[in-house]
C-alpha cells in the first residue's frame, strides 16, 4: 500500500492504527521518496531533525509527490478577426502546465489545453517516448525549493527553467506549487549540436552569459500548481464548474 492509503487505513481501529506506526512503512516510503540524497544523508537527517522518527519525516519534510500530476490553470485574452456587426472580438484561451515527477530526479512536462484525464495516460517515461508534445527534464529539490530544467527541441532548441516553492494544505500533502520564476534560455550553435543535450540542461548556470542568446524572464503564465492524485483524476478540479475550482482540495 502507499502512504497515503496507509494513513487512511490507519482510521479503520486502534489496532490497525498501532500496526500502522510501525517505522519499517515509513522508513521504506522515506528512503523512495528522497532516493536522490542516498541513504547516508536520509539517515543523518532523520536522527539530528526528526527524532529518529521516519513518520514524522514523512510528513514534515518537504517532498514531491509522485502519485499524481502537478497542474497549472492558465488563461489569457486573444483578439480574433472583426466579424460581421462585432467589433474587436475577444476569446479567453485556456491552457493547462503539466509536470509529473519522479524519485530518480526526472520529471516530465507538458503544456496543453486537454484536461487531466486525457493527459493522465501518456504522463509515464514509457508512454512519453511516443508523444512528441511531453518532454523530459531534470529536477532538483533544496528543502522547499524545486529546480526544474528541460530542453525544448526544434530548429532553435531552447532551454526552459524554472524555480518553484513547495507547500501544502495540510501537513505531508505537498498539493501546492507556487512559481518563483520562468526563463528561457536559447543555445548557441555549438551547444545544439552537442550529442548530450540532457547534460546541457543539467549544468547550466544562471550566471552564464551568451551574448547571441540572451536569457528570457517570464512574468505570464504563472498561475500555482494544484496536485491532482491519479486515483481522483476522473473527478479533478479540472472537470469542475468554474465557479467551484477555488474550493477543490484533493486531498
Amino acid at each position: 500500500m502507499s502512504p497515503y492509503y496507509l494513513g487512511r487505513a490507519s482510521c479503520v481501529c486502534r489496532k490497525w492504527r498501532y500496526a500502522i506506526r510501525n517505522p519499517v512503512f515509513w522508513r521504506n516510503a522515506c528512503l523512495k521518496a528522497w532516493q536522490v540524497f542516498g541513504a547516508l544523508d536520509n539517515y543523518k537527517l532523520l536522527h539530528s531533525k526528526y527524532e529518529s522518527s521516519w513518520r514524522k519525516m514523512w510528513l514534515f519534510r518537504p517532498r514531491l509527490r509522485t502519485d499524481g500530476l502537478y497542474v497549472s490553470r492558465n488563461t489569457y485574452i486573444h483578439t480574433g478577426v472583426t466579424e460581421w456587426r462585432v467589433k474587436n472580438p475577444v476569446h479567453l484561451v485556456c491552457y493547462y502546465r503539466y509536470m509529473r515527477f519522479f524519485p530518480s530526479g526526472k520529471f516530465l512536462y507538458k503544456n496543453s489545453s486537454e484536461k487531466v484525464k486525457d493527459v493522465a495516460k501518456i504522463m509515464s517515461l514509457r508512454t512519453s517516448m511516443k508523444s512528441d508534445c511531453v518532454h523530459r527534464g531534470q529536477y532538483s529539490l533544496t528543502d522547499d525549493k524545486v529546480e526544474a530544467a528541460l530542453l525544448y527541441p526544434g530548429l532553435r532548441p531552447t532551454v526552459w527553467r524554472i524555480r518553484l516553492r513547495l507547500r501544502g494544505t495540510t501537513p505531508g500533502a505537498n498539493n501546492r506549487m507556487d512559481f518563483v520564476s520562468l526563463v528561457t534560455t536559447g543555445l548557441n550553435s555549438n551547444e545544439a549540436d552537442h550529442e548530450d543535450m540532457l547534460g546541457i540542461v543539467e549544468g547550466w548556470q544562471d550566471d552564464e552569459t551568451h551574448s547571441d542568446v540572451p536569457a528570457t524572464s517570464h512574468k505570464r503564465g504563472l498561475s500555482p500548481f494544484v496536485f491532482v492524485p491519479f486515483d481522483e483524476v476522473a473527478t479533478s478540479f479540472l472537470n469542475l464548474p468554474v465557479e467551484k475550482m477555488d474550493y477543490y482540495v484533493p486531498d
